[in-house]
């Protein structure tokens, strides 16, 4: 049936009916007017026209102006919504509501123009409407909408009249109404298309060219101010926030601009927003916008690293001044990935996907092809062109900056993509088509499945998370053909990980390495990052002597500009004048004759990076202590921050915060008293440090237990189903009900089946207690990965950590007590039949109480009889 021929819908007025054929199941109306009470004009009618003829009307009300429906009018359902909680919940939450109420229902929407002081941006109206009025389509609705005139930018209008069915102008002039069909989908005649005076019921053509010009040009504006009503509201509101600054405005004006713009460039985080408030500068805000792609947020990263700056800057600017080395980043506006899923035809799989929950559902593939085919705008990918054109061909990292990411309460650490771009390509044509290419890949990260989990978990899931982006500059140095810093590091303000009873947990910590910082932010396999606490800098969490060589740093993550990539090289393959100056800063020279026969065949040369150097000739330690304690001060909490440390020709060195933010971290808590009277029989673990999360009791009423000899015995295929049944069972895991201490050989959630069990973090999010156990052997080597993105994920889920090595002095492993539990796995993971041998489930008889005490590193897991 063609569109001409669906159900006819009156509009309530007979004469606005004889100009447009009446209205059509399907058409979404939108009418530009002057003023709310010329939207109240045509509304009234058609509503009391649908009840007449017993239609459901539906009022979706969110607008700051008074209703354009009377309340108290009966048969009319009014539906409460809130713009401001995001784009993406009012777009998900209407997607719902028309789901819900179903076909032929009437639609009256408040004034679109209400959204543009919510989103920032009235391309964000055009959005909304791109993505509603086909829905609305598709469920023979009609619909009506309103503009204000004059109060959005040209594009705005043009895409939301091309979307549109009908798109009319309706307004007041000497004491008449006026409407003029400017769209009428489907229908025509020789008069529809012009202006309409209203007189009596009827709708009379201006059929006469002179009555029509005078109307018309009453309309034009005449003051010079036209051209920047064209403009988007975003571009309005920097306008005027440069022109505030040129014209010398009183402090307190700037400050109230400051925080107009603070909410709509930083996020919705309240605690930031203060922070952001105070500390930014009017001035600063409008270097960010110039630096800007797009419009929208910064997001969480962007904000946190620019705040950090900002802080020791403010607190003590001669201290920092010398030391911080300026950056240029970029910021991508979280609009453009809004933007990026309607335009590519991704939203409504965009929307299946967020209700299904499956990450591996089709909807999920077909969304996660189109987001990686997807194409960006003209007028973006000149403005990427121009930051990649500034860049040259200095390498560059894109990192995700949600609006949710490095929150307060959300690290989101590790669970969206950012990749470094060595930037080699031959042409900018090459370097533009890979950057998009990265941007895409960022995109698809956030409908991943670890993203999908956390948000879920931490009850974020219909909150409004858009990604923006930060581009910066890799801090480094060219040498030879890499590129790398001298040293990257994580530093943490409050450090849990205390392994001696004379270290002050509010002194900090620092995870630090040679090179690239994706070493100190991830576990390297195999690898080792230098752990320090600020107060003891020299103290190591190990023993001297051979256990310097085996938990030092070996590898180096550099990126390569002749393979064009990030790659993992040795350490010392690192040759030439300018790397060993650095080197000696940071590393111990070591000589060792090697023999053969009893004589001498070969001298080894080798760097064991132990930063003692460091902390013996500079004041680094102390600097890195006063930058921690200064951001905890100001943000009133626990904070987390990355960096990079380069030396200068003269020895001193120079740094650069690429992130902070705060930091999930349990406390050290009271003191927890460990009894010393237990039957030795009854004594599971006990040992001294080697633990992660601060003191605690902690009952246990479930093991769960990857035996080491069988898992080594595993196939590939075989290890990574263990990785599956671990994942299933913790699926089905209540933390309250049954508390669960999951423990297996080397490393949980490695990436290399060879060192431990590669589950993903959302397979074990739900244990109460993790084990990662030593067998030298096959082995599987632990790492207390203090600092990483795997230990947050533990302290944000409350996950309490060991290392236990069983062949050290001093730790008891009581291995035969776990060998002797039942085995419960085969009744709940029927298709692990085969694997018991190698994973034992077993719900306790009798509960363990597991004690930690941080102060004094005293670990006991016994049973509570």
């Amino acid at each position: 049936m063609s569109y001409a021929k669906r159900e006819k819908i009156s509009t309530g007025l007979s004469g606005l009916d004889a100009i447009l054929d009446s209205l059509r199941l399907g058409d979404n109306v939108v009418w530009k007017v002057d003023s709310l009470e010329s939207y109240q004009r045509v509304v009234t009618p058609f509503v009391h026209q649908a009840l007449a003829e017993k239609r459901r009307v539906v009022y979706l009300r969110f607008g700051a102006h008074h209703p354009v429906i009377d309340p108290a009018l009966a048969g009319v359902e009014v539906v409460d919504l809130n713009p401001r909680l995001g784009f993406e919940p009012f777009a998900s939450t209407v997607h719902r509501i028309l789901s819900t109420r179903g076909r032929g229902v009437m639609y009256v929407f408040d004034c679109l123009s209400d959204l543009v002081s919510a989103w920032a941006t009235d391309y964000m109206v055009a959005n909304f409407f791109q993505i509603t009025c086909p829905y609305l389509l598709s469920l023979d609705t009609v619909a009506y909408f309103s503009l204000r005139n004059q109060h959005h930018s040209l594009e705005t209008i043009q895409r939301i009249r091309k979307t549109t069915q009908l798109f009319l102008s309706f307004y007041r002039h000497e004491d008449h109404y006026y409407v003029h069909p400017l769209k009428v989908y489907a229908r025509n005649s020789p008069t529809m298309f012009l202006p309409h005076r209203e007189e009596d019921e009827k709708f009379v053509p201006m059929a006469r060219s002179y009555e029509a010009t005078a109307l018309m040009s009453s309309f034009m504006p005449r003051e010079g101010g036209a051209i920047v009503r064209q403009l988007d509201h975003w571009q309005r509101l920097f306008l005027q926030a440069e022109e505030l600054f040129a014209s010398g405005a009183s402090p307190r004006e700037q400050k109230d601009m400051v925080r107009h713009l603070c909410r709509h460039l930083m996020g919705k985080d309240e605690r930031v927003l203060q922070l952001a408030e105070t500390y930014f500068s009017l001035t600063d805000l409008l270097e960010i916008k110039r630096r800007m792609v797009g419009t929208g947020y910064i997001g969480g990263k962007s904000t946190g690293m620019l705040l950090a700056r900002r802080i020791l800057h403010a607190t003590e600017p001669e201290y920092w001044e010398d030391v911080l080395e300026p950056h240029d980043s970029y910021y991508i506006g979280s609009n453009l990935y809004y933007w990026y899923l309607i335009h590519n035809d991704c939203w409504n799989l965009f929307m299946e996907h967020k209700e299904s929950e499956q990450h591996g559902s089709f909807a999920a593939q077909q969304l996660r092809s189109r987001i990686l085919h997807g194409h960006f705008p003209s007028a973006i990918r000149q403005e990427f062109e121009n930051m990649l054109d500034y860049y040259g061909q200095y390498p560059i990292i894109v990192r995700s900056s949600s609006l949710l990411e490095d929150g307060f309460g959300n690290a989101f650490a590790g669970k969206y993509d950012s990749f470094f771009l060595a930037n080699q390509e031959i042409t900018p044509e090459e370097r533009l088509e890979h950057f998009e290419d990265i941007v895409r890949r960022i995109f698809v990260s956030t409908i991943g499945k670890d993203a999908l989990v956390y948000r879920r978990q931490r009850g974020l899931a219909e909150q409004d998370e858009q990604m923006g982006l930060l581009v910066q500059r890799v801090i480094g140095s060219y040498r030879n053909h890499y590129y790398f810093p001298d040293v990257a590091g994580v530093g943490i303000s409050y450090n849990t990980f205390v392994w001696d009873s004379s270290m002050d947990p509010h002194a900090g910590m620092l995870r630090l390495v040679v090179g690239l910082g994706t070493r100190a932010v991830d576990r390297a396999e195999g690898d080792y990052a230098r752990i320090v606490a600020l107060d003891h800098p020299r103290k190591k969490p190990y023993h001297d002597g051979d256990d310097t060589r085996r938990f030092a740093q070996k590898d180096v993550d550099v990126l390569d500009l002749n393979a064009n990539t990030l790659t993992t090289i040795p350490l010392n393959s690192l040759m030439g004048e300018d790397i060993e100056r650095v080197l000696a800063r940071v590393a111990l020279h070591e000589r060792r004759e090697i023999t053969h026969r009893g004589k001498l065949s070969r001298t080894h040369i080798s760097w064991i990076p132990t930063f003692d150097i460091l902390f013996e000739q500079t004041d680094f330690a102390e600097r890195m202590q006063k930058l921690l304690q200064t951001l905890d001060r100001v943000y009133d909490y626990p904070v987390d921050i990355e960096f990079t440390l380069n030396f200068r020709d003269d020895g001193s060195y120079c740094l650069n915060i690429v992130q902070c933010r705060p930091l999930q971290t349990r406390k050290i808590g009271q003191k927890v008293e460990i009894p010393d009277d237990i039957v030795e029989e009854h004594i599971i673990l006990k040992q001294h440090g080697g633990f992660v999360g601060g003191s605690l009791i902690q009952p246990i009423r479930r093991i769960i237990l990857v035996n080491a000899p069988g898992y080594h015995e595993l196939s590939l295929a075989g290890k990574h189903e263990v990785a599956k049944i671990i994942g299933e069972i913790n699926m089905n895991t209540d933390r309250t009900e049954e508390p669960t201490l999951l423990i297996g050989p080397g490393r949980w959630g490695t990436s290399t089946p060879a060192l431990g069990v590669p589950v993903n973090f959302a397979e074990i999010n739900n244990m109460s207690v993790l084990a990662e156990v030593g067998w030298s052997r096959g082995g599987f080597v632990p790492e207390l990965s203090f600092g990483t993105h795997f230990f947050q994920d533990l302290v944000e889920n409350e996950i309490f950590y060991i290392a236990i090595f069983p062949d050290r002095a001093g730790v008891l492993l009581r291995e035969e007590w776990f060998q002797a539990l039942p085995n419960d796995l085969e009744g709940l993971v029927p298709r692990a039949r085969g694997y018991e041998n190698v994973i034992k489930v077993s719900s306790l008889s009798k509960e363990l109480c597991l004690r930690a005490d941080v102060l004094s590193q005293q670990i006991l897991c016994f049973v509570n009889e």
